[in-house]
């Protein structure tokens, strides 16, 4: 009979899964959408704040929760109980939205726009544009070609290397702020609606709909590490997942504070 015992992961390993969970949620809306709700907020910051944090937070916790639960090994297997017709749909709905329709190419769009774009003239910037996805897409192959080094790729590499620039980029926002985020201007639309403007961008973030897609290479890592049997996988994804989603909300909060200033 095959031997399904699990081993024990320790504190580490879970930060490990947690962090690689965080760099598959944590794109390229997710740095631009909170600080740009935290500059048209102003000092309306909070109330829109707790908006955000409900459809960007609370909602991918739950998608990975659904994963987690139900032991799902996708998106197929959440729709499948409503037959396999809905199942098939769902999966190619989910996948396009987050994929070549909308998700992915923000994520080169983004960078580009940020961290290429104002050294680069004008006229150039279409053929840089199309340069520089090449570019971005080749590298993004290369990380996640071997699922079973995606771990140590996103988890113990690039996502450690991304939360210390992000450490350096509030220690200077905040040490050295250019305004008050009590008194900063409320635009128009959130003088009256600022909970409603901050549940709609934090559903922008597109991480509700992610986070069920993701399950599948998160299952695959915590199987990786020794995890045999179902049930220890799904405590393990939904511990992991918990840990990523504070971690997360703690950013978001912070870059929607850094707006005003």
């Amino acid at each position: 009979m095959k031997n399904l015992t699990s081993r024990k992961l320790t504190w580490k390993e879970y930060l490990v899964v947690a962090s690689l969970l965080f760099g598959l949620f944590f794109g390229a809306g997710n740095l631009i959408f909170p600080l740009h709700l935290g500059q048209l907020a102003g000092a309306n910051w909070g109330t829109a704040a707790v908006g955000f944090l409900i459809t960007g937070v609370l909602l991918p916790l739950l998608s990975v929760l659904a994963v987690a639960i139900t032991r799902s090994e996708g998106v197929y297997d959440i729709g499948k109980p409503l037959g396999a017709g809905f199942a098939v749909v769902f999966m190619v709905l989910i996948h396009a939205t987050i994929g070549p329709l909308f998700g992915t190419p923000r994520t080169a769009t983004v960078s580009f726009t940020v961290g290429v774009a104002p050294f680069i003239p004008k006229n150039m910037q279409t053929g840089a544009l199309l340069v520089f996805s090449a570019l971005f897409f080749l590298a993004a192959f290369a990380f996640s070609y071997h699922e079973n080094n995606i771990l140590s790729n996103v988890g113990k590499v690039l996502n450690p290397l991304f939360l210390a620039l992000l450490f350096l980029v509030f220690v200077i926002a905040f040490v050295n702020p250019l305004g008050n985020p009590q008194t900063a201007a409320v635009t128009s639309a959130y003088k009256s609606s600022a909970l409603v403007n901050g549940f709609l961008e934090g559903y922008n973030t597109m991480d509700a709909l992610a986070g069920l897609a993701f399950g599948v290479t998160v299952v695959t890592a915590v199987r990786s590490m020794g995890q045999k049997d179902a049930k220890s996988v799904s405590k393990v994804v939904a511990k992991s997942g918990v840990l990523a989603v504070l971690a997360i909300g703690l950013i978001y909060l912070l870059l929607i504070l850094m707006g005003p200033r």
